[in-house]
């Protein structure tokens, strides 16, 4: 029986004007955007929960691309990504992850909306738990979706994050 070789994950540490998040990829794409001010745990627990046994390697080099993308999104110089993503999860969740890629910059939709689009209309609860599920924040945007009534809900990151890169959005780009 042959072992399956368990990928690397490498990581750095974004510190950008304020903002400051850990940044992780495989060799096949960008898996992990953390929270704002969220500390060293975050990362370390999910890569354990999400590759168990991978080898966690500080590269700040091979990270830099993701960086610079992320960067230029949040000085208001990119609405969307071209990184690769290498972001793992079930095919319900990665429809939903899929949907909400879809999502132009500066718009937002409900709960409800990701369920219809994914032709799932009565599984809005379920919908909420893969966006929370969400393992690269900012890239893969759920922080576009909001409440039926157009209040703010939960985000991985904090309502604080989820506000700001809301409000970011809501302005227009600096090209």
């Amino acid at each position: 029986m042959k072992m399956e070789k368990k990928p690397e994950v490498y990581w750095t540490l974004l510190s950008h004007e304020g903002w400051s998040l850990y940044v992780a990829a495989t060799s096949d794409g960008l898996c992990f955007v953390g929270s704002q001010d969220h500390p060293w745990d975050e990362l370390s627990a999910w890569v354990s929960q999400r590759f168990p046994g991978s080898k966690l390697t500080q590269d700040d080099a091979r990270l830099q691309p993701y960086v610079t993308e992320l960067i230029a999104y949040l000085d208001g110089e990119k609405d969307r990504f071209s990184i690769p993503l290498d972001v793992r999860g079930t095919p319900f969740q990665r429809a939903v992850w899929e949907a909400l890629c879809q999502i132009p910059f500066g718009q937002t939709r409900t709960y409800s909306d990701i369920a219809a689009q994914i032709q799932k209309p009565a599984a809005v609860r379920a919908v909420g738990a893969a966006i929370g599920a969400n393992p690269v924040l900012i890239c893969v945007p759920c922080h576009r979706v909001i409440g039926k009534n157009g209040t703010l809900t939960g985000y991985r990151g904090g309502m604080e994050m989820k506000e700001v890169l809301l409000s970011h959005e809501g302005s227009a780009l600096r090209v």
